[in-house]
C-alpha cells in the first residue's frame, strides 16, 4: 500500500507543479497574456468578452490547481478544475486550429483521469492528514 501511495505522490506533483508554474509566469504580465488571447482568438467565433474573462481568469486557475494539488488539499476538486481547465484549453485551441496544442492538453486530461481514479493512494497529502485528525478529534 505505501508504495502506491508514494507512487501517487510521484504523479500528483509533477503535474501540480506544471500547473503552478503555468499560473506564476503568467500573472505578472496579466494584461499582455489577457492581449495575446484576444489577439489570438478575434477571427474565431468567440465573443471578444469571454475571450478577455478568460484570459483574465486562466492563470488563476492554473495556480489554484497547482497549489491545491502540490499540497493535495481537496485534491478531487483540483483534479476536476484542472480537467475543466483543460476542456476550456482544448476548445479553444480547436478554435484556432492549434491541433499540437490539443494533444497536450488531451494529455493532461487523461493525467487528471488517471490521478482522479487513483485518488484512494492519494495518502500524501493534507486531504489525509485532515481526515485523520478529524478521525481522533
Amino acid at each position: 500500500m505505501q508504495k502506491y501511495s508514494w507512487a501517487y505522490l510521484m504523479g500528483r506533483l509533477p503535474i501540480a507543479l506544471s500547473m503552478l508554474g503555468h499560473g506564476l509566469v503568467r500573472l505578472p504580465k496579466l494584461d499582455k497574456f489577457t492581449g495575446w488571447m484576444v489577439t489570438e482568438f478575434s477571427k474565431t467565433a468567440l465573443p471578444v468578452w469571454l475571450v478577455t474573462a478568460l484570459g483574465y481568469s486562466l492563470p488563476f486557475l492554473e495556480l489554484i490547481t497547482g497549489i491545491l494539488l502540490l499540497v493535495g488539499l481537496w485534491t478531487r476538486v483540483a483534479l476536476n478544475l484542472g480537467l475543466l481547465v483543460m476542456l476550456i484549453l482544448i476548445f479553444g485551441s480547436t478554435m484556432v486550429e492549434q491541433w499540437q496544442n490539443v494533444a497536450m492538453q488531451l494529455f493532461y486530461g487523461v493525467y487528471f483521469a488517471v490521478l482522479y481514479l487513483f485518488v484512494s493512494y492519494n495518502h500524501y497529502s493534507v486531504d489525509t492528514w485532515m481526515s485523520r485528525r478529524d478521525l481522533r478529534g
